[in-house]
Protein backbone atom coordinates (compact mmCIF):
# COMPACT_ATOMS: atom_id res chain seq x y z
CA UNK A 1 0.00 0.00 0.00
CA UNK A 2 1.26 3.50 -1.04
CA UNK A 3 -0.48 7.15 0.09
CA UNK A 4 0.83 9.82 -1.97
CA UNK A 5 0.24 13.43 -1.40
CA UNK A 6 0.96 16.13 -3.71
CA UNK A 7 1.43 19.82 -2.74
CA UNK A 8 3.26 22.23 -5.30
CA UNK A 9 0.17 23.98 -7.14
CA UNK A 10 -0.82 27.85 -7.37
CA UNK A 11 -2.09 29.92 -9.65
CA UNK A 12 1.15 31.40 -11.66
CA UNK A 13 1.57 33.84 -14.48
CA UNK A 14 2.16 32.65 -18.51
CA UNK A 15 6.36 32.36 -18.95
CA UNK A 16 6.65 31.24 -14.92
CA UNK A 17 7.54 28.70 -12.90
CA UNK A 18 6.16 26.02 -10.61
CA UNK A 19 7.82 22.51 -8.22
CA UNK A 20 5.22 20.39 -7.80
CA UNK A 21 6.06 17.54 -5.02
CA UNK A 22 4.44 14.28 -4.05
CA UNK A 23 5.35 12.91 -0.92
CA UNK A 24 5.08 8.85 -0.29
CA UNK A 25 4.43 7.01 2.26
CA UNK A 26 5.89 3.25 3.06
CA UNK A 27 9.58 1.74 2.84
CA UNK A 28 8.61 0.47 -0.74
CA UNK A 29 8.76 3.80 -2.78
CA UNK A 30 11.84 2.02 -4.72
CA UNK A 31 9.96 -0.60 -6.19
CA UNK A 32 7.36 2.05 -7.87
CA UNK A 33 7.51 3.84 -11.05
CA UNK A 34 6.53 7.64 -10.54
CA UNK A 35 4.38 9.19 -12.71
CA UNK A 36 2.70 12.68 -13.38
CA UNK A 37 -0.52 12.89 -14.91
CA UNK A 38 -2.96 15.98 -15.27
CA UNK A 39 -6.45 16.14 -16.16
CA UNK A 40 -7.99 19.93 -17.59
CA UNK A 41 -11.59 20.82 -17.18
CA UNK A 42 -14.15 19.06 -19.37
CA UNK A 43 -10.63 16.77 -20.64
CA UNK A 44 -9.71 13.57 -20.15
CA UNK A 45 -6.60 12.78 -18.01
CA UNK A 46 -3.32 12.65 -19.74
CA UNK A 47 0.20 11.74 -19.18
CA UNK A 48 2.67 14.25 -17.78
CA UNK A 49 5.79 12.17 -17.23
CA UNK A 50 7.26 9.17 -15.49
CA UNK A 51 10.60 8.34 -13.79
CA UNK A 52 11.71 4.95 -13.69
CA UNK A 53 12.66 3.01 -9.97
CA UNK A 54 15.83 4.50 -10.00
CA UNK A 55 15.19 7.81 -10.97
CA UNK A 56 17.88 7.33 -13.70
CA UNK A 57 15.01 7.32 -16.66
CA UNK A 58 12.71 9.63 -17.66
CA UNK A 59 9.67 10.22 -20.24
CA UNK A 60 7.82 12.90 -21.14
CA UNK A 61 4.51 13.89 -23.14
CA UNK A 62 5.52 15.99 -25.98
CA UNK A 63 3.73 18.98 -25.20
CA UNK A 64 5.51 19.38 -22.08
CA UNK A 65 9.26 18.01 -23.25
CA UNK A 66 11.78 20.55 -22.78
CA UNK A 67 9.86 22.09 -20.28
CA UNK A 68 8.89 19.68 -17.17
CA UNK A 69 11.36 17.86 -14.90
CA UNK A 70 10.75 14.39 -13.32
CA UNK A 71 13.05 14.01 -10.14
CA UNK A 72 12.92 12.05 -7.48
CA UNK A 73 14.46 11.70 -3.72
CA UNK A 74 14.44 8.25 -2.86
CA UNK A 75 15.84 9.61 1.20
CA UNK A 76 12.47 11.48 1.08
CA UNK A 77 10.03 9.36 -0.48
CA UNK A 78 9.34 12.03 -2.94
CA UNK A 79 9.30 12.77 -6.76
CA UNK A 80 8.88 15.94 -8.05
CA UNK A 81 7.80 17.81 -11.14
CA UNK A 82 9.59 21.34 -12.03
CA UNK A 83 8.09 23.28 -14.55
CA UNK A 84 9.09 25.90 -16.37
CA UNK A 85 7.72 28.55 -19.11
CA UNK A 86 4.13 27.49 -18.50
CA UNK A 87 1.70 28.06 -20.34
CA UNK A 88 -2.23 28.91 -19.78
CA UNK A 89 -3.03 25.52 -21.76
CA UNK A 90 -1.06 23.89 -18.65
CA UNK A 91 -4.20 24.76 -16.50
CA UNK A 92 -5.04 21.54 -14.71
CA UNK A 93 -5.34 19.50 -11.72
CA UNK A 94 -2.23 17.43 -11.40
CA UNK A 95 -1.56 14.13 -10.14
CA UNK A 96 0.76 11.63 -8.94
CA UNK A 97 1.14 8.20 -9.25
CA UNK A 98 2.76 4.48 -8.60
CA UNK A 99 2.86 2.10 -11.01
CA UNK A 100 5.15 -1.55 -10.37
CA UNK A 101 5.76 -1.33 -14.20
CA UNK A 102 7.29 1.62 -16.42
CA UNK A 103 4.14 2.94 -17.92
CA UNK A 104 2.54 5.90 -19.63
CA UNK A 105 -0.79 4.38 -19.65
CA UNK A 106 -2.26 5.57 -16.53
CA UNK A 107 -4.66 2.22 -16.37
CA UNK A 108 -1.37 0.61 -14.59
CA UNK A 109 -1.31 2.63 -12.01
CA UNK A 110 -2.50 1.59 -8.93
CA UNK A 111 -2.17 4.16 -6.44
CA UNK A 112 -3.00 7.89 -7.14
CA UNK A 113 -2.66 11.13 -4.82
CA UNK A 114 -5.92 13.65 -4.47
CA UNK A 115 -4.28 16.21 -7.19
CA UNK A 116 -2.82 19.62 -7.01
CA UNK A 117 -5.07 22.44 -9.07
CA UNK A 118 -2.13 24.63 -11.05
CA UNK A 119 -3.85 27.34 -12.59
CA UNK A 120 -1.55 29.30 -15.69
CA UNK A 121 -3.06 32.87 -16.56
CA UNK A 122 -2.07 34.26 -19.59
Amino acid sequence: QVQLVESGGGLVQAGGSLRLSCAASGRTFSSYSMGWFRQAPGKEREFVAVASRSGGNTYYADSVKGRFTISRDSAKNTVYLQMNSLKPEDTAVYYCAASTIWTIRGSSYAYWGQGTQVTVSS
